[in-house]
């Protein structure tokens, strides 16, 4: 990569970090950011390693911010955010299947988030309803707005310069 592909990878990767925070702070002023009903709008954008590799660290870092932003748990903040790039990753992998590529996001947060929000915040007991409820979660935000998103990105034709 030339040096100016760095920066604009940097920049684009800052970009859509911003935009996962700030959603992720409207989510939260709705009470749906954290705990054990999540429906994150930031979660959308990780429809986005579909378009662009950058999207991939700048969802890592903004989830990580938004987390430590919202006051979730340190394990929750280092568990969360690290379900998010492996859905990223797992997005990216499955770019040229944009429908099947929302599927990495909902699966590893659903299978992560539970278990830590179960033993951070003393949940035990409500583990299957953990499960429930961030797999709905994450299938409205991550699938249905997360389809939209792209569907409206490639209607309107706003490119992404990739980075490969």
């Amino acid at each position: 990569m030339k040096k100016q592909n760095n920066t604009a990878f940097l920049a684009q990767a800052a970009v859509i970090a911003a935009l996962y925070v700030v959603l992720t702070l409207i989510a939260n002023t709705l009470g749906l950011a954290n705990y054990s009903i999540q429906v994150r709008i930031s979660e959308a954008l990780t429809i986005l390693p579909v378009f662009t590799s950058a999207a991939v660290p700048g969802l890592f870092a903004g989830c990580l911010l938004a987390n430590l932003l919202t006051g979730a748990a340190f394990w929750d903040v280092v568990f969360g955010s690290l379900a998010t790039l492996l859905g990223a990753i797992g997005t990216r992998w499955l770019r040229k299947t944009p429908y099947a590529a929302v599927l990495p996001p909902i699966l590893a947060n659903t299978l992560v988030v539970p278990p830590v929000l179960s033993v951070v915040y003393g949940l035990a007991e409500s583990l299957p309803y953990l499960y429930i409820t961030v797999f709905l979660g994450e299938v409205l935000s991550c699938g249905v707005l997360g389809i939209l998103l792209y569907r409206v990105l490639r209607r309107h034709g706003l490119p992404f310069p990739d980075f490969e």
